[in-house]
């Protein structure tokens, strides 16, 4: 029997492509989508900065992994965070660029009896701010893109689901 059997896995990317290294999540999403053929128990969906409206998403599965872009890490630019939704309201450090916080969306997932297992990646930013909306990424968190494709086959590969190259 393998792990995966009768689970459901989540691919979430949140970001704004049009804010350059916001969109990283993004953009991952869409490398992902490129290379590799995905099981029917796997999904990836890019969702943008919806919020609460991920409730629905969080419903339709038993894991979840987050993917955004962090800031205020004390880390350069690209480097690639695990890390547990818990450490969003511990540390203090990882945030991502959004008006709802990750961990506001899981607990009111949980008062609704919605709680899929999640884990986080994340890459540092370098710039989130440009003067007009500017479609992108910086060469440093450009680079970590591959990484945390890499990270996810791991991730999926941990729980008994092998990806497909194309």
């Amino acid at each position: 029997m393998r792990m995966s059997d009768n689970q459901r896995f989540l691919i979430l990317c949140i970001g704004n492509s049009l804010l350059l290294d916001e969109g990283f999540a993004p953009r991952v999403a869409e490398e992902l989508l490129a290379r590799y053929t995905l099981p029917s128990e796997v999904t990836v969906l890019d969702r943008g900065v919806m919020g609460m409206a991920m409730l629905t998403d969080l419903r339709q599965a038993d894991q979840v992994l987050v993917i955004d872009a962090l800031d205020n890490t004390g880390e350069p630019p690209g480097t690639v965070f695990q890390f547990k939704p818990d450490d969003l309201a511990e540390r203090q450090i990882f945030h991502g660029a959004h008006d709802v916080r990750l961990i506001d969306v899981l607990n009111a997932a949980s008062l609704l009896g919605i709680t899929p297992e999640v884990n986080c990646l994340g890459a540092q930013v370098q710039s989130i701010s440009p003067h007009e909306f500017q479609i992108g990424l910086t060469e440093s968190v450009q680079a970590a893109v591959p990484l945390v494709i890499d990270q996810i086959v791991g991730w999926l590969s941990s729980h008994g689901i092998t990806l497909t190259q194309h």
